[in-house]
Parts: structure tokens; C-alpha cells; sequence
């Protein structure tokens, strides 16, 4: 089974943090969660997130404070997934990889259909915007 090491970006802005839409394919077909993506050979996790933020929304971002590690256990595949507390330095999100994003408010958290792996992260989110 394959095991992909992964990044994700949690932006808070005005107390409310970022979320974007998988496609339609895929176990975590149409699944909200923090985007980001997977850690290149040679690449730390804080170049690794830049980097896909870069591509995926063509934005460029500050990567702060770690946040979590979580493994999660998907039917095909794992992962292992770091996130961290970023800003935007500039861009706007344009969305290339999603189709969807909203900027959620603490009482909206649960509001959208989270992939499992980011269920924890969104628990951190949590105490975050409290």
C-alpha cells in the first residue's frame, strides 16, 4: 500500500481559516480540507508547502508555527501529514486543483464534509479560533 508524507496549510484570516474543495475523483472525492501536498525528495515540509500553495492556489505564503502530525489510514493508500499555521504574503487563492474554497468561521467548522485526515487538524483549527 502507499504511504505519501504530505503538508498542509492552515490560513487564518479576520477568525476565520481557509478551506478548498477536492475534485471529483479519488477516495476523498469532493472532501474539504487544508491544502497542501506532497513533500518532493529534498524538499523540507516548509519549502514542500510553499511550494504547492505556489501551484496549486498561486499564492506565496509565510510558513509559521507547526501545528500537528497526523497518520490516517485511507482504504488504498496513508498518509502522514504535517500541518502549520501560514499567512499569505501575496496572491489571492486562485483555485487550479480545487473546485471549491470557503473562508470559515469558528461556528462554521462543521459546516463542510471534511476529508478523515483533516478531521484532527480541524479539532486544532478549533481551539485556534477560539
Amino acid at each position: 500500500m502507499k504511504h505519501f508524507e504530505v503538508v498542509a496549510a492552515v490560513l487564518i484570516r479576520d477568525h476565520r481559516v481557509f478551506c478548498a474543495r477536492r475534485k471529483d475523483s479519488g477516495e476523498t472525492a469532493k472532501k474539504w480540507e487544508f491544502p497542501g501536498g506532497k513533500i518532493e525528495t529534498g524538499e523540507t515540509r516548509q519549502q514542500a508547502l510553499a511550494r504547492e500553495i505556489a501551484e496549486e492556489l498561486s499564492t506565496t505564503i509565510a510558513v509559521g508555527d507547526f501545528i500537528t502530525t497526523v497518520n490516517h489510514q485511507y482504504k488504498t493508500f496513508s498518509i502522514t501529514m504535517h500541518a502549520y499555521q501560514c499567512s499569505i504574503l501575496e496572491g489571492n487563492l486562485t483555485l487550479s486543483e480545487h473546485i471549491d474554497s470557503k473562508w470559515l468561521s469558528l461556528d462554521e467548522l462543521d459546516s463542510v464534509d471534511w476529508a478523515p485526515a483533516d478531521v484532527p487538524i480541524v479539532e486544532r483549527v478549533r481551539e485556534m479560533l477560539l
